[in-house]
């Protein structure tokens, strides 16, 4: 069987540099195209047919050039930017080229062999920037609160710019209700058997049944929850070295910010109604165990319960 030959792609705005295996110093053949419609056609001409192209999820710029790789039958993977700065530190790798950058990202992948990437349905699209700008709001709102009690308590307030600040409050906050009703009419229209299902674990709301789905796509992106685990980020990272060393746990944060905030509310419910959940935490903490670490298993054990339900058609029952 013929190997694959894989392809570093470091993409920006405005162009994107390429490393294809060669014969050369480094062993790598260095190209650079615009990215736009034109340099996508110019780079498929020097792929192989076998040519597996590895990419970070830059942004949304990325987005156009893995569509038309996936349409024009190549292998592509999009992989997170921090794990493929891992791999360089890893390799003490110090300059730091777009020419570089792309040879690393073609060795990650050559040692690595990371998972296909395939293009998400136009709803999912459409939820991913939604939750995008929810967050965006989100962040504004706090920001705005501080500031208003900031103003308040220093006991000199001017009546107009309050005002202000709670119009703006007011607003945003409307807004993220709009688009909360938005993403749970979307959700309902295309998953709604599965939405509902996700929410018969005891812990799991409807927030974190909806992200859940959009971050895996229905449950069609992962093939085990180790990975979903993974790119989520609830993965406890404990540093400790002989016996000297004795270092917090900490959860390992090479994931998603909103889903790890969500799981972790999720599992303080879940250790006094979701069974399970409930027996872990107490067996965890007897023996000594943080609070911490104890509600991290807690939030591992929510997402190993939802994979199973959403790669069945099965309600979640307790035993």
């Amino acid at each position: 069987m013929e190997s694959k030959v894989h392809v570093g792609i470091d993409i920006s705005k405005i162009s994107f540099d390429v490393a294809i295996p060669a014969g050369t110093k480094d062993g790598y053949k260095h190209l650079k195209f615009s990215n736009n419609a034109e340099g996508f056609k110019k780079f498929i001409t020097h792929l192989e047919p076998m040519s597996h192209c590895v990419m970070e999820a830059s942004g949304v710029y990325y987005l156009q050039l893995a569509i038309c790789l996936h349409e024009h039958g190549m292998i592509v993977s999009v992989v997170n930017p921090l794990t493929i700065k891992h791999f360089s530190q890893m390799r003490l790798m110090r300059a730091k080229t777009d020419k570089k950058d792309a040879a690393i990202i073609a060795e990650y992948g050559k040692v690595e062999d990371p998972i296909q990437w395939k293009p998400r349905a136009d709803h999912m699209l459409q939820m991913q920037q939604m939750q995008a700008l929810q967050d965006n709001y989100v962040g504004q709102l706090t920001r705005l609160k501080n500031q208003q009690e900031s103003f308040i308590n220093s006991g000199i307030s001017n009546k107009i710019l309050l005002e202000i600040i709670e119009k703006e409050i007011e607003h945003i906050t409307n807004q993220v209700k709009l688009l909360d009703a938005e993403l749970l009419k979307i959700t309902k229209q295309h998953h709604n058997d599965l939405f509902e299902r996700l929410q018969t674990i005891k812990g799991i709301g409807k927030r974190a049944a909806m992200t859940l789905i959009l971050i895996t796509d229905g449950f069609e992106r992962f093939e085990n929850y180790k990975q979903l685990c993974a790119y989520v980020g609830l993965s406890p990272r404990i540093y400790e070295s002989g016996t000297s060393v004795k270092g917090k746990v900490k959860i390992c944060k090479m994931g998603m910010a909103r889903m790890r905030k969500l799981l972790y509310l999720c599992a303080m419910r879940a250790r006094t109604c979701n069974k399970a959940c409930k027996e872990m935490f107490e067996r965890l903490t007897e023996k000594g165990k943080n609070g911490k670490l104890a509600l991290i298993a807690i939030a591992n054990k929510l997402l190993k319960q939802a994979f199973v339900i959403g790669n069945s058609q099965m309600i979640y029952q307790e035993f």
